[in-house]
This record gives C-alpha cells, sequence and structure tokens, in this order.
C-alpha cells in the first residue's frame, strides 16, 4: 500500500509541475484597413503542434507554453500578409496582439509552420493552385515527415496512413508502385490519373494508364491523393488522382547541395544527390538519383537512372514560369512467377535467368500563370512524353513446356497534352465562392510491337525477324475535355460544390497481327494456317458526367463532407489487341461506367487527428478476367464495391504536455471493404469482385525526442481473390487462384542533427514469407513472391 500512495503522490506533483510551469498566450487579431477584429485567423506556436484559429471576436487563446523559453508566434490568413513575433516567456499569463496586412498579391504557399509541419499526414485545403477540393476525399502525405525506406520507395510505410488501399509488393526494389483500392488493380497504379506536379507521367492517360516511371521519393514534397471524386478535373479514371508534388529550391539559400547515399540487404545502394536555392526571381532544383541492387531472388539485379531538373522564373508579380525535365531509365532482370507448390517449397527460387524488363523515360513541362488580380488567376500546363518500356522473356505458363525463342513486346509513346485552368474568387451576398473553368487537350501515341527475339538469356532487346511479327500495331487516342466546378458558400459552414465534365475520346488502331486458321487442303487434311490479319479499329465516344461535393464545417478543425460522381474508364490499348498466351481478349469489349460517393467526417485536435468515411463504388460492365480455365478479358457483369474507411492518429503526450520535446503517437488506419457481383449468370452473380481484401489494417507507434523518430509498423491484409469465379484452389500454372492473408511489420529510425542526418531500419522485420499479386504476364506469369527481411542504413548530408 505504502507503494501505492508513494506512487500516487509521485503522479500528483509530477502533473502539478507540469500545470504550474505552463503558461497561457492570448490575444486579438485585427485588420490594419478596417482596425476590426478578425475571424479565422490562424495563431500558431513555430515549429510545434500548437495551433489554434481566432474566434469571431478576433480573440485566442494558446495554452502550455513554459516559464523562461523563447517562442516564435505566427499569425496567418489567406490573402494576408503572414506576422511572426519572437516572446520569452516570463510570466504565467501573457498577451500578444496581431494587425494583418492585405498582400498585394494572393500567394499560393507561404512558409508557415503550423500544427501540420511535423505530420506525416494532412489533407487538400478547399481550394488550392486552381482545384477545388471542398467535398472531397483527400490525403496529403509530408515525405520529409516520414520515417521510412525512402530509398527504395516502400509503398507500405508511405501509405500506411491512407485507408482502403490495396498494395502489390511484386517490385522491392520501389522501381514501379502499385496500388489500387476499392477493387480497383494495383497493376502499376493503372486505376489513378498519375501526375507529377500537375501533369500526366503515365504511359498514355486513357489508352495505357501504367505507370512505368516512380519519382522517387527522395525528391518529393508531398503525395496528393483525392478519391473518386477527382474525375470531374483530373479524367474520369474510377481511382482519382494521385499527384506527386516534387521539392523546389530553398527560398532562403541562392545554393543548396544536398546527398543521401543507402546501403542495403541484397546488394542495395542507392545514391540521391541534389542542388536547389532561389537566386533573385529565380527558383531551381535539380536532382540525379542512381539505384542498383541484386535483388532477393536470384535473377532479379537491377540498375536506375533517375533526372529531375526545375526552374521557376516570377517575370513580375503577376507573371511565372516554370519548366521542368524527367529522366528516368532502367534494366531489371526478372526471376519469373511461381506455382503454389513452388513457393510453398521456396518462395527465393527463380527458374529462369531470360526474362528481361528495360524501361526509358522522358517527360517535359512548361508550365505558365498569370495572376489578372488577387481573385482571378490562370494557370496554363504543357506536357510531353517520349518513353519506351520492352519486356523481354518466357511468358508461357508452367503447364505449357518452356520453348524457344524469347517473346519481346516493345512500346514506343509519344504523347502531347496541354491543360489550361482559369479560378475565380467572387462574392455573393457576402460569401466568398469559387468557380474553375478548365479544358484539356490531348494526343497518345503507342507503337506496339510483339515478336520474337533471341534464345539466349542476355538483355538483348532485338527482334530476331522484324519483317515479320507476331503483332504490329500503331495505337492513337485523340481527347478533348471540358470542365467545370463551383463552390457555392451557402453560409459560414456550408457549402455546395456541383461540377461536369464533357469528354471526346476516340482511339484507333491499325496494324496487323498473326492470326491462326485450320483449312482443309488439296489432300482433304485439315492444315494449321498461320498468316497475317489486317487490323483497323476505330472507336468514337462521347462522354458526359457530373457530381456534387457537400461541406459542413461547425468549425476549423471539424469538417462533414459528403460527394457523388460519375465515373467513366476507357479500354485500353491492350483490350483491343493482346498476344499474351495466358489470356485472350474479348473483341467485343466496351469501357467501364458508373459512379462514386463518399460520406464522412474528419478533424483535428492538438491530440488527435481523424477521417472516417463511407464509400459506394458502382462499376457498370466491369472489366476482369473470366473462366480461369480457359482465361479471357471481358466485361463480366455489373458490380459494387461499399464500405468503411478509417483514419485516426492519438498524440498521447499533447495531452500532457503541449509543447514537449517528446513525441508518442498511435495511428490506426482500417478498412471494411465488401465487393459483390451482380449478374444474371449464376456463374458470377454475388461472388466476391477480385482484388478486395475484407479487412485490411495498418497501425503503428511513433516517437521520438527532438529530431529523433522511431516508428514500428504493423499490416495487416485478409485474403483475397484474383478472378471473378472467386477460384478456392489455385490452378497449377498459379496464375489463378487466392491471396492468402498476410501481415508484416517495419522498424525504421531517423535522426537528424543541422545539416546531417542518419535513417536505418528492418523491413519485414519477422521474415514472413508471403504474396501479394499472380501476374498473367510479366514479371510473371505465376505468384510474385514479396520480399523477405531486409536492413537498409542511409546517411544524409545538407549544405
Amino acid at each position: 500500500m505504502t507503494k501505492r500512495y508513494l506512487f500516487i503522490i509521485s503522479l500528483f506533483i509530477f502533473l502539478s509541475n507540469i500545470a504550474y510551469s505552463q503558461v497561457t498566450l492570448s490575444g486579438v487579431v485585427t485588420l490594419s484597413t478596417t482596425q476590426k477584429s478578425e475571424a479565422d485567423v490562424d495563431v500558431f506556436v513555430k515549429g510545434t503542434y500548437s495551433k489554434v484559429v481566432t474566434n469571431k471576436k478576433g480573440y485566442y487563446q494558446i495554452k502550455g507554453l513554459k516559464l523562461g523559453e523563447t517562442y516564435t508566434i505566427g499569425a496567418f490568413k489567406y490573402g494576408f500578409s503572414p506576422v511572426e513575433k519572437v516572446i520569452k516567456v516570463d510570466k504565467k499569463n501573457i498577451q500578444i496582439n496581431f494587425t494583418l496586412r492585405p498582400l498585394e498579391k494572393v500567394l499560393d504557399e507561404v512558409a508557415v509552420i503550423d500544427q501540420n509541419s511535423e505530420a506525416e499526414i494532412t489533407r487538400l485545403e478547399a481550394v488550392e493552385g486552381t482545384s477545388i477540393y471542398e467535398g472531397k476525399k483527400s490525403e496529403v502525405i509530408n515525405i520529409d515527415n516520414l520515417t521510412a525506406n525512402l530509398a527504395t520507395n516502400n509503398s507500405r510505410q508511405v501509405y500506411n496512413r491512407v485507408p482502403g488501399l490495396n498494395i502489390w509488393e511484386s517490385d522491392g526494389a520501389g522501381i514501379q508502385l502499385g496500388i489500387g483500392g476499392r477493387g480497383l488493380s494495383p497493376n502499376r497504379t493503372s486505376n489513378f490519373n498519375t501526375r507529377q506536379n500537375g501533369y500526366d507521367i503515365a504511359a498514355d492517360a486513357l489508352g495505357y494508364p501504367e505507370s512505368y516511371y516512380t519519382p522517387p521519393l527522395e525528391a518529393v514534397q508531398e503525395v496528393q491523393i483525392v478519391r473518386g471524386a477527382a474525375s470531374l478535373q483530373y479524367g474520369t479514371q474510377f481511382g482519382g488522382l494521385l499527384n506527386f508534388k516534387m521539392k523546389k529550391g530553398n527560398p532562403e539559400k541562392p545554393f543548396e547541395f544536398q546527398t543521401r547515399q543507402t546501403v542495403g540487404s541484397f546488394g542495395l545502394f542507392n545514391s540521391f544527390n541534389s542542388i536547389g536555392g532561389q537566386k533573385g526571381d529565380v527558383n531551381y532544383y535539380a536532382m540525379y538519383q542512381y539505384k542498383r541492387g541484386d535483388g532477393w531472388r536470384p535473377n532479379s539485379g537491377f540498375n536506375v537512372n533517375t533526372v529531375f531538373t526545375g526552374v521557376e522564373y516570377e517575370v513580375n508579380d503577376k507573371f511565372k514560369i516554370g519548366v521542368e525535365f524527367t529522366h528516368m531509365d532502367y534494366l531489371a532482370q526478372q526471376p519469373g512467377g511461381l506455382t503454389d507448390e513452388e513457393f510453398y517449397k521456396d518462395p527465393r527460387a527463380s527458374y529462369t535467368d531470360q526474362n528481361w524488363f528495360k524501361v526509358n523515360w522522358n517527360i517535359a513541362s512548361v508550365n505558365l500563370q498569370y495572376q489578372f488580380t488577387p481573385k482571378a488567376k490562370i494557370e496554363m500546363r504543357n506536357f510531353g512524353l517520349y518513353a519506351s518500356r520492352d519486356a523481354l522473356g518466357i511468358n508461357l505458363n508452367k503447364e505449357n513446356p518452356y520453348s524457344e525463342p524469347r517473346l519481346l513486346v516493345s512500346d514506343q509513346f509519344r504523347n502531347v497534352g496541354s491543360e489550361i485552368r482559369y479560378m475565380q474568387h467572387y462574392d455573393i451576398n457576402g460569401k466568398s465562392n469559387v468557380f474553375v473553368l478548365g479544358t484539356r487537350l490531348y494526343h497518345g501515341n503507342d507503337d506496339k510491337k510483339q515478336g520474337d527475339a533471341s534464345d539466349g538469356n542476355d538483355a538483348d532487346f532485338t527482334f530476331s525477324h522484324p519483317d515479320s511479327l507476331l503483332s504490329d500495331h500503331n495505337f492513337q487516342i485523340q481527347n478533348y475535355a471540358f470542365f467545370a466546378e463551383n463552390i457555392f458558400q451557402i453560409t459560414d459552414k456550408f457549402s455546395v460544390t456541383p461540377g461536369v465534365r464533357f469528354e471526346i475520346i476516340k482511339t484507333t488502331g491499325k496494324g496487323y497481327y498473326q492470326k491462326t486458321f485450320f483449312e482443309t487442303g488439296d489432300d482433304g487434311l485439315i492444315e494449321e494456317i498461320t498468316r497475317p490479319e489486317q487490323d483497323n479499329i476505330i472507336n468514337d465516344r462521347t462522354i458526359f458526367i457530373g457530381g456534387i461535393g457537400l461541406s459542413y464545417k461547425p468549425n476549423y478543425d471539424l469538417e462533414v463532407y459528403a460527394n457523388v460522381s460519375q465515373n467513366y474508364r476507357a479500354i485500353t490499348y491492350s483490350d483491343l489487341r493482346s498476344l499474351n498466351s495466358n489470356i485472350r481478349i474479348d473483341p467485343d469489349m466496351k469501357d467501364e461506367s458508373g459512379y462514386s460517393a463518399d460520406l464522412g467526417v474528419r478533424g483535428s485536435l492538438p491530440w488527435l487527428s481523424y477521417d472516417v468515411s463511407g464509400f459506394y463504388l458502382r462499376y457498370n460492365d466491369k472489366i476482369g478476367l473470366a473462366n480461369p480455365a480457359n482465361p479471357i478479358r471481358t466485361n463480366i457483369a455489373d458490380a459494387y464495391t461499399l464500405g468503411v474507411e478509417s483514419y485516426a492518429e492519438f498524440k498521447l503526450l499533447e495531452i500532457l504536455s503541449p509543447l514537449s520535446d517528446y513525441r508518442f503517437n498511435v495511428f490506426g488506419n482500417v478498412a471494411f471493404i465488401q465487393g459483390k457481383y451482380i449478374s444474371d449468370d449464376r456463374v458470377y452473380d454475388g461472388n466476391d469482385v477480385e482484388l478486395v481484401p475484407p479487412f485490411n489494417i495498418k497501425s503503428g507507434i511513433n516517437t521520438g525526442y527532438k529530431s529523433f523518430n522511431l516508428s514500428l509498423q504493423y499490416t495487416y491484409v485478409e485474403k483475397q481473390y484474383t478472378d471473378a469465379a472467386n477460384s478456392e484452389k489455385p490452378l497449377p500454372d498459379g496464375i489463378y487462384g487466392p491471396i492468402p492473408a498476410y501481415y508484416v511489420m517495419d522498424l525504421s529510425m531517423k535522426y537528424g542533427y543541422k545539416w546531417f542526418g542518419v535513417e536505418t531500419g528492418i523491413n519485414n522485420l519477422t521474415n514472413n514469407m508471403y504474396f501479394t499479386r499472380r501476374a498473367t504476364g510479366y514479371p510473371g506469369p505465376g505468384i510474385i513472391p514479396s520480399d523477405g527481411r531486409n536492413y537498409y542504413v542511409t546517411l544524409q548530408f545538407k549544405i
């Protein structure tokens, strides 16, 4: 009993000391033009999580400051110059007033630090740049705040706070990204509109939406994700928007150099180097990354080179020009897929050394911004892609004998596009409204060839018979789009955001493919004859979609949001013609259509941030793989997915001492999703939609002191099917069957001191053997095992 009393008394004294040492800061924010108090102004303690918002009388109050400490206090509101004051706490109650002055021009970004400066995930504001996100489900991943393996773009760690994502881990090097959600295939993130700084980076936004290039996360400032409602402004994909916002040069230095050197398991070496800064009206940033490794399995080595350069010139107070160029090339050997028997016998095995994959990616963009007035702005993004991808190797399933020669599939992409957006802020009855009007012009071109290659095991990407290919096509897409959205601020707390999008899409394909016929010869015997069959594919369509978003904000830190938006996804080039020996293509396949809806609540407190929402996603004519015994890619049936996606993070030490240098945060990301087919065909009616794990859980702990941080993450994904027939027993070739439930843990640490930093960690801490993907073609076919336990160490220097 005595020990218990001593503990209680000690705890009481400890808490009393905390309470006694804490100081209250308060004051009023006024405007210089009217001398009246101003509501909804952010007042924050720089470099901490502490932030409050002024009430209707312009009053604010911040608690938790410590006697004897010096703090920088700032005040900021969009449209006004930010103000900072340095104070030394020498008494228990301090009053500091601020006066805000209007900006001559409206800034897109203001370099202030608020409670989100150390958060790993936040959300997009209602209006950013020339885009509207009001009423939409969005997430923003702040890369510099992550404690994760950035050298390999570890998706499990990077996207651990985004609920509902299904991640394919078939690329341990992080060269390509494979994420999907709500029943959408993660294959090279093809169901998202994938962008970098607002312009397309995928092979073809409509005809070939797969992303063979993923920006190195060490060069990324933040990753922005907007779910299905993004279809109105960014295109008709069901998944929504995935935008990588690249870093810019340090605006406070004319020159800054950063180098990050990483070594890891299986021969991993990653060298990342960047320069940047601001000189007068010119901001610049450039980086180069070299990455190599041997891979977890034999025959899985890789070499990667990536370059990014960006220069922005502020011509005057109203006009900006930005030019960017990206280059990435890599050569990777692929160890092939496994059958279930092979996987459970030895998941690290590789039974071929003949498969190779090569990518050469080049993207250029020119961005023009003009600010007519503080309330009117126009932006024009022009971009082009000149790229290629080549897949070489054996693509036969395990039921068929391996035979020479190897198959080479080669694509050459030549795409150009332009997107113009005009944004106007205007008032109605004293309420601020926002209008966005935009147009998009896009031309995609893919020269696709398939044919026999050499019968060796080297990376020889040449056709052995270039004049007699298995197929040779030129695919093109013409896309013209017009879109508009408007935020109507009905009351101070409630807004309605309707939007429309009109698209004209024309897909053409010209070329030939080798077709096999069975004919009766002169001798009466059946003969197998293969000869070229000419293709001339034309598919024109006009699409009109609409949507609406609702937002209710009873206060600054709480929002109830809802949206409904129509979606549309055009059939791809691969849906028009493919010679994958493992699947057939339905020649009558048609586009997918449907809609998505969200209803959720999100908000934050000094010690808690959360976002909980329900969704419903409806597909009409969902495309997938039918009849596993004789696979065909076709419009299977109508389908839906619905579920709950939730995220919450508790900052436990914020409850006791808001300005403590210690951190102990616990987060949870839980998704419960159900997907079902709706069909008159009893074969599929009521079946689960493939690639929908019913439970998807990611949770973890982040703890640290000042610039030291430690992160432990746990991931659990429930069993899911890979085909619409819901095959319970895997087929002998390993291509079709369930993906069993699995869990995996990751441990990471980082520490920074001025110009020096060190990061290290262990991925797959418990060395679980599992897989997330069954591939129908490259990089399989068959099971693609995920990497076992691996380590990494990163040293960073910045001058």
